[in-house]
């Protein structure tokens, strides 16, 4: 807050004496130093990240959620069929939201990953239900792999309030 405090002086200062470059340089200074910090987003009602990265970062009023994939808190993976692998990332995405205080309505583009094009319909049959009106902007891209072998894997980018 001081160094917010110290830059407005600056500025002012710097505006009286029409100084542009340092006015320049001001302005700069303080929007590095006014941008919100990141901060890891974790919830125990979403599984544990299976490697070296969060579940979801929050930076101001943006989350960035890693890729969910059907596992479930305890470890434990359902790929019964692409219904209920859908609906387990759908789930475990709304909890990570919920964790960062948002909710389904403020997640602004999701990225599918599938195995299966074919599956396309009983995907969107099931991640329709999770987002009842104005949907995401997204894309679906079919891959050769997942982790774990699973054959959906979601992940989004969600902003809130400021």
């Amino acid at each position: 807050m001081r160094m917010r405090s110290f830059l407005f002086a600056l500025f002012g200062l710097l505006l009286k004496r029409k100084n542009v470059l340092a006015l320049a340089s001001c302005l700069f200074l303080h929007c590095h130093f006014s941008q919100a910090q990141k901060q890891v987003i974790f919830t125990e009602k979403a599984p544990k990240p299976i490697g070296p990265y969060s579940q979801a970062i929050s930076n101001g009023n943006t989350l960035y959620i890693s890729g969910q994939i059907a596992l479930r808190t305890d470890g434990s993976l359902d790929t019964s069929s692409i219904e209920n692998e859908t609906t387990l990332v759908m789930t475990n995405l709304k909890a990570i939201l919920e964790a960062a205080k948002l909710e389904m309505k403020h997640v602004l583009k999701c990225t599918i990953y599938v195995t299966d094009l074919k599956n396309f319909k009983r995907i969107n049959d099931v991640y329709a239900t999770f987002f009842t009106s104005d949907p995401p902007a997204r894309e679906t891209v079919e891959v050769r792999a997942l982790p774990k072998g699973v054959h959906i894997e979601i992940s989004a980018i969600a902003k809130g309030k400021q």
